[in-house]
């Protein structure tokens, strides 16, 4: 028995080593070994289902300006009745839709809850991946005042861009025209900026029984900045962007099914500010502490969703970063006290199903 595994194994060997320079001298087989790897890539469906049977929830991007590998700055997906929108597109956020398939030219529009780095650095290559795959119209850009500079920026940045891909695949054929790859900006009007936040919403999309609603909320000195709440045929997700607990956000999320809130754990967020001045990076270091001021803490997310009554928390905007899994369990501290069930911290590719028939939220994970 052992000299025939021996044989067996040399034979195994030998065919590897011959496949090998097969490989290495024969374009033949190089192009057919490409050939198959392209084949396989391109039928792979997208891993987003789109069936009008939920009310879906994407986590995009769920870290925070500070980097974590494998996550992406913020970003949150919503699909309801075949239609996707976005909340934010921060920085990473843009590959992340293109490995997981997601039909970026079928983005229906994007929400901005501000106008911060980590929250509005893709916006440019949503809107150009969008429309070099297939959109044939502007993509709708909605957020706080100041929203038209943001889009006027963006689309003069890309605006070279733009001629060259027109030029490249566009003359003569009628694949990416230019009048579709700008964005169109909606500044809601509801909230001045530079007012004191008290909580006011508008209605800010309704069209095909997809109900989105700006929620002012407080993330000064940042003001105006947003949440959102999608409804889609008596389901609800509320997504809060960047803010500290408000009792006007915590009214508008009431008895929603999900609750995606941003969440810094303030006390591990000052032990690295402490290791910063240590090491002399004091800028850093002063940084970090001053984020405690405009950022809603986990254990205060959770009296949130209490207080709303809100079926199920989930984290994103995670600070600070999560490098270790086993960190999840000081990052929590005091969670389980104030909500013992309904709480997950999210990753990105992480899918919440909300079915339409009120049955219990799933999760899933999305690969790249």
């Amino acid at each position: 028995m052992k000299r025939a595994a021996g044989w067996l194994a040399l034979a195994g060997g030998g065919l590897a080593l011959a496949a090998g320079l097969a490989f290495q001298f024969s374009h033949a087989v190089q192009d057919g070994v490409f050939a198959a790897g392209a084949r396989r890539q391109l039928a792979r469906q997208s891993q987003l289902p789109l069936t009008d049977d939920a009310l879906r929830v994407l986590l995009c991007g769920t870290s925070s300006p500070l980097p974590r590998p494998q996550a992406a700055k913020a970003c949150t997906l919503v699909v309801a009745g075949g239609r996707l929108f976005i909340v934010d597109i921060g920085p990473e956020a843009a590959e992340n839709l293109a490995l997981w398939r997601v039909p970026t030219p079928r983005v229906e529009a994007a929400f901005l809850t501000h106008f911060h780095s980590d929250h509005i650095g893709e916006l440019g290559e949503l809107n150009m991946q969008g429309w070099a795959q297939g959109r044939m119209r502007p993509l709708d850009v909605y957020g706080p005042a100041g929203l038209e500079t943001v889009v006027a920026g963006f689309n003069a940045a890309y605006s070279f861009d733009r001629q060259y891909r027109n030029a490249h695949h566009g003359e003569g054929t009628g694949r990416l025209p230019l009048a579709a790859g700008v964005m169109t900006a909606h500044p809601a009007d509801f909230v001045t900026p530079g007012d004191a936040p008290s909580g006011r919403t508008q209605i800010v999309y309704n069209q095909g029984g997809i109900v989105v609603t700006a929620i002012e909320t407080d993330h000064r000195p940042v003001a105006p900045a947003f949440s959102y709440r999608f409804d889609y045929k008596g389901r609800s997700v509320v997504i809060t962007g960047d803010t500290v607990l408000n009792a006007g956000l915590t009214r508008a999320a009431s008895k929603a099914d999900v609750l995606v809130s941003e969440a810094q754990a303030h006390h591990l967020q000052n032990i690295l500010a402490a290791e910063a001045d240590a090491a002399g990076q004091t800028t850093l270091a002063g940084v970090l502490r001053d984020t405690s001021r405009y950022h809603i803490n986990p254990v205060e997310a959770a009296r949130m969703a209490n207080q709303a009554g809100v079926r199920e928390l989930v984290y994103t905007h995670v600070a600070p970063p999560l490098v270790f899994g086993f960190l999840k369990t000081p990052w929590l501290r005091g969670v389980s006290a104030e909500r013992p069930e309904g709480v997950t911290i999210g990753e990105d590719g992480m899918l919440i199903t909300i079915p339409l028939d009120g049955s219990p939220v799933r999760f899933d994970q999305l690969k790249g």
